[in-house]
């Protein structure tokens, strides 16, 4: 854990940026480099009540715009003498965020609990609770 770096995923909220917070401390404390990883996935579910007026290739392509954007931004902010590698990746949440853990062979995940509750969270998977279930590595869940 030590001398590996550390995975942060992201979804660009105000939750994250907290958990990427906690990221950057850590990789400082370890010396060690922080991989940021944002995993497009398809949009489905009770919350996609509009109509698709684009086609999937397009709205695929806005979707891949805006998570590129999004990522300059958010290490333009990054004021570290940390090496930060940045990574969309497109699919599951959870499976991209195991599969990038792996194949960085990450020490830590720093991922950022959304905390939902109710209804809310049989409803929606919840990824931090499924990384922390099932990562082979260390996983630190800030709320």
């Amino acid at each position: 854990m030590r001398t590996r770096q550390i995975l942060c995923p992201t979804d660009f909220s105000e939750t994250a940026s907290h958990a990427l917070r906690y990221a950057i401390e850590m990789a400082n404390f370890y010396h060690v480099g922080l991989r940021i990883v944002h995993v497009i996935e398809q949009p489905i579910g009770v919350d996609n009540y509009q109509m698709l007026v684009v086609t999937p290739e397009e709205l695929a392509q806005s979707m891949e715009d805006s998570a590129a954007e999004n990522m300059r931004a958010l290490l333009a902010e990054l004021k570290s003498e940390l090496s930060v590698e940045s990574v969309i990746r497109h699919g599951s949440a959870t499976e991209q965020i195991l599969k990038e853990a792996e194949v960085s062979e990450a020490g830590m995940i720093v991922i950022a609990s959304h905390g939902r509750t109710g209804l809310a969270h049989f409803l929606h998977t919840n990824v931090a609770e499924s990384v922390a279930n099932r990562a082979e590595c260390p996983v630190l869940v800030v709320k």
